[in-house]
């Protein structure tokens, strides 16, 4: 599975593999991918630093990148100042805290311990915290910066060009992936509608070739919704140059999701059983449908706020519903993919899997056009 963009990168397989666990990352890349590490839980460098150190330490000298979050559409701070955390929070309605805290009673939900700390901040919204990841990142040898929302500002694209670098941006449409490349941008990852986490409304079918045809020659990732090599060697087949595969990595032996509760209804869940809802972040984000997706989903409730409020509101009942797992309101970012995600597997047997099923895909074609055996 080799195209010009995983030879210039130096991996034997064209698949690209978002994770927010470096255990799986690590994985990825000594698969013969390309790991990704997702910063948006990273609020402390620190943090950021040991695992970065970790991953250094167990790619056996294979490439990664790092995957951060800078919303190309936010809360702006009056006179475009650099808001704090507290300031941005005191933005917060007092209306959704009443209605996150009846939801959390309506179902139960124990409070943390005294003087326990909420483990699901995602402060990795907020432009500066990403920063300060970069900050980190770069004194590491990452070979692909990747950014979720939109295009990283021209700064940050000039300064990961300065350290060569490659930058790459999700796009939900072809509209996106023009900017994108006027932005400076060396990859653009064409996230169709089935793909976990933010998502747009075009399916990865249509998306990828349109978008292969408005960013020509830039390489183009199919994403959303495959999980299989027969949709590996149908997105090559597209003109993607490669694929991003995040969902598929959630169910994997090396995963850390501090949830057997989760675990346990990825595995259940049929292609069906997921929902784009801003209840997580405040933007569309694809995940498990679950009764805390349908409250602030009901037209009776008091609809989700912009990023990052949403994000830092309901960042303390997350991490609620996850630690006691109170199974009604347990969910996770994933994409329609996670109907074939029936079972733990490593990494290496995912990538075992993809590999026999693109062979597969491959040889049926040659078949079909004439040239077996040739």
């Amino acid at each position: 599975m080799q195209t010009e963009l995983s030879k210039k990168l130096g991996i034997e397989h064209a698949i690209f593999g978002f994770t927010p666990f470096p255990a799986v990352a690590a994985a990825i890349s000594r698969a013969g991918g390309f790991g990704v590490l997702g910063a948006v839980r990273y609020t402390a460098p620190d943090d950021l630093k040991r695992d970065l150190d970790w991953l250094e330490a167990h790619v056996e000298g294979m490439p990664y990148g790092l995957d951060v979050v800078m919303p190309a559409k936010k809360v702006e701070a009056p006179k475009n100042q650099i808001l704090t955390e507290a300031e941005v929070e005191a933005m917060i309605p007092e209306g959704h805290r009443r209605f996150v805290t009846e939801t959390l009673a309506k179902y139960g939900v124990p409070e943390l311990a005294e003087g326990e700390a909420s483990g699901w901040r995602i402060t990795g919204w907020l432009e500066q915290v990403a920063r300060n990841q970069l900050d980190v990142a770069f004194d590491y040898p990452i070979k692909l910066l990747a950014n979720a929302l939109g295009s990283p500002p021209a700064d940050v694209v000039a300064r990961a060009h300065d350290q060569d670098v490659l930058v790459a941006a999700l796009a939900g449409s072809a509209r996106h992936a023009r900017k994108h490349a006027e932005g400076g941008i060396d990859i653009v990852v064409a996230q169709g509608y089935e793909a976990g986490g933010h998502t747009g409304e075009i399916a990865t079918m249509v998306l990828t070739p349109e978008v292969v045809d408005a960013v020509d020659p830039l390489p183009v990732l199919a994403a959303g919704g495959i999980g299989s090599g027969q949709q590996v060697a149908a997105a090559l087949s597209l003109g993607a140059q490669g694929v991003w595969l995040g969902s598929i990595w959630l169910t994997t032996t090396e995963a850390d999701m501090h949830s057997a509760g989760v675990t346990r209804k990825l595995l259940a869940a049929g292609s069906g059983d997921t929902v784009r809802s801003r209840a997580l972040t405040g933007k569309p984000a694809r995940q498990l449908r679950t009764e805390w997706t349908d409250a602030w989903d009901d037209p009776d409730g008091p609809g989700t706020l912009p990023m990052p409020l949403q994000g830092l509101l309901v960042a303390e009942a997350v991490s609620r519903i996850q630690k006691y797992e109170v199974e009604p309101l347990l969910g996770t970012p994933v994409g329609q993919i996670v109907g074939r995600m029936n079972s733990e597997r490593s990494v290496q047997a995912v990538f075992d899997d993809l590999t026999r099923g693109f062979e597969h895909a491959v040889d049926r074609i040659n078949r079909i056009a004439g040239r077996s055996g040739q």
